[in-house]
């Protein structure tokens, strides 16, 4: 039944073609990664890069999200993430500000402009952290600490930092035309595809990693064998959850058009049980990655960072208290009850037992509270577990909470636009005739 499923995708000629569109950018995407910006020394630049995945420093984030292309130093090094902090930062100013809130409202000319500030934003993003990388290399091998290390940038003079600034900014300006062509074009959304490659292409070199360990007698084969058995019970726990909703039932009154009564209609508001998505993670492994990365420049920061680093129940615990912070945090300044009252209201409808208004939208604030806080603490669970078990057992986990949970939502997400796709051409789509649908739930750019 799945095969037969996976062979209707090939039978529809636009979905096919979809596809390979889809991945022919992905494969461009994956090429450009190996080509490097000048002025770099690769070997001393392997040598700083394996210190920053022992410490744990902020590059890691910017590695882990461009798909390993920071460790290579290629066009793509800021990766994608530019994009997503631009997108994050309009989300929000659409909240705080009153004339980007009226953008908003004016429908797709609204968006389209809110989407070209998103660009203007990711370019000015671009330049200033294509500044910091520059100024990040050109430190490697010259601070106290690196003592006779390679030096990695040997000129660091004006044109490195302009070559170095134009390069990856324009190799994050390519990447988001990239992903813009694969949402209009292609399957799923394109940003959260690009991530998906980057974090899916690097699940080989694990592998390789855990085969040798294997192979050389320091680390055990039943304990492998757990380790996959956790990852696919965290796998199935990621699905259950970000599959899950609360629906608010939703009562319309009845019309009247003419001589002819319309019966009310009775429908419900989903409410997502985790409807913060990855956002959380993502900025609590940012800020605690930071004194990693500062530290050598600011030795104030280097107790800091020696704490963090040798206690993992503060680092943890910090981790997990970020995570829930930033999981109402950002719930609240997207997820706005009051206008939902509204909106429900304007289209004559109310929920049962409640007046509209006032009464409703507490309600729904009620609601949405208890599921960001079972939200959040889900979150936690996901992206500190794998974490724990790593530090207890020893055991190599490549496949972080925050991957797990970009890769599994996006992989659900994609998978309904093809399920959409083969129900408009009469197929019975993944989940058979009677099965449920799939529901895609993480969605990074618009």
């Amino acid at each position: 039944m799945a095969f037969s499923a996976v062979l209707n995708v090939f039978r529809v000629a636009e979905l096919r073609s979809r596809l390979l569109f889809t991945l022919a950018l992905l494969a461009v995407y994956r090429l450009g990664i190996f080509i490097h910006t000048p002025g770099i020394n690769r070997a001393a630049l392997d040598a700083h890069m394996k210190l920053q995945k022992d410490s744990g420093g902020f590059l890691n984030i910017f590695n882990f999200f461009s798909g390993g292309a920071l460790e290579q130093m290629s066009i793509f090094a800021l990766g994608i993430m530019p994009y997503i902090s631009a997108s994050i930062v309009m989300s929000l100013l659409t909240v705080v500000v009153p004339a980007f809130d009226r953008l908003n409202k004016e429908g797709a000319l609204g968006r389209r402009k809110i989407n070209q500030y998103t660009r203007y934003g990711t370019i000015l993003i671009s330049i200033a952290q294509g500044i910091g990388i520059a100024k990040i290399a050109e430190l490697m091998g010259r601070s106290a600490e690196t003592g006779t290390s390679p030096i990695v940038v040997e000129t660091p003079d004006f044109w490195f930092y302009a070559m170095t600034v134009i390069t990856l900014t324009a190799g994050t300006a390519f990447i988001m035309w990239l992903g813009e062509r694969i949402t209009e074009s292609g399957i799923g959304n394109g940003i959260s595809l690009i991530i998906f490659a980057g974090i899916v292409a690097r699940l080989p070199a694990g592998m390789t990693i855990i085969y040798t360990s294997v192979k050389t007698d320091t680390l055990n084969l039943g304990m492998v064998f757990l380790l996959l058995a956790f990852m696919l019970l965290v796998i199935a726990a990621v699905v259950y959850v970000e599959r899950g909703m609360r629906r608010i039932p939703i009562q319309y009154a009845k019309r009247v058009s003419g001589q002819r009564v319309f019966a009310g209609q009775a429908s419900y508001f989903p409410l997502k049980v985790n409807a913060a998505g990855v956002i959380p993670p993502i900025f609590a492994s940012t800020l605690l990655s930071l004194p990693a990365t500062l530290a050598p420049y600011l030795p104030l920061l280097q107790d800091m960072q020696n704490l963090l680093r040798d206690n993992l129940w503060i680092y943890n615990g910090i981790f997990v208290f970020l995570i829930v912070f930033f999981a109402f945090f950002y719930t609240s300044l997207t997820f706005r009850p009051d206008d939902i009252a509204d909106n429900i209201k304007k289209n004559g409808g109310y929920i049962p037992g409640l007046r509209p208004g006032r009464q409703t939208a507490d309600y729904i604030s009620r609601v949405l509270n208890r599921l960001t806080a079972g939200g959040s603490i889900y979150l936690a669970l996901i992206c500190v577990t794998p974490t724990v078990i790593s530090g207890w057992t020893h055991l190599p986990i490549y496949f972080g909470g925050t991957g797990l949970l970009i890769v599994v939502g996006v992989a659900l997400d994609t998978v309904q636009q093809i399920e959409q796709h083969l129900i408009t051409k009469n197929y019975e789509g993944f989940s058979g005739p009677r099965g449920p649908r799939i529901r895609g739930r993480i969605r990074m750019g618009t």
